[in-house]
């Protein structure tokens, strides 16, 4: 079992910044990809950015996000982190961290799933931005 707290959500202005935490917790040594998604009202959830925790920097951004967000592991406490600059009304959402002990093979090397099949996920944090 891995438990998954978010924070550091809240309200900002259209071009600010905020940073997300996801502290993993448990039988963190499982997880091999962890990963934010996001949910806004009326829509449905999307991938926001993934991460192979146990390979360096290989990463995965939406388009929607390339460029603005980056997206972070500390293997040391188990802590995913997502940088939100230039930040957008159409960011607005619920975000969410998952983990996940399964890669799989995209293009040849190790990839996490972008399509919401992940087996642990956090209560979630709201942003909004205005």
């Amino acid at each position: 079992h891995v438990q998954l707290v978010e924070s550091g959500g809240g309200s900002v202005q259209t071009g600010g910044s905020l940073r997300l935490s996801c502290a993993a917790s448990g039988d963190t040594s499982s997880v091999r990809c962890m990963a934010w998604y996001r949910q806004a009202p009326g829509k449905e959830r999307e991938v926001v950015a993934t991460i192979v925790t146990d390979v360096r920097d290989r990463t995965f951004y939406s388009e929607s996000v390339t460029g603005r967000f980056t997206v972070s592991h500390d293997n040391a406490d188990s802590t995913l982190y997502l940088q939100m600059n230039s930040l957008k009304p159409e960011d607005t959402a619920m975000y969410y961290c998952a983990a996940d002990p399964w890669v799989i093979a995209r293009d040849g090397r190790a990839a996490c799933s972008t399509s919401g099949q992940y087996d642990y996920w956090g209560p979630g944090t709201q942003v909004t931005v205005s």
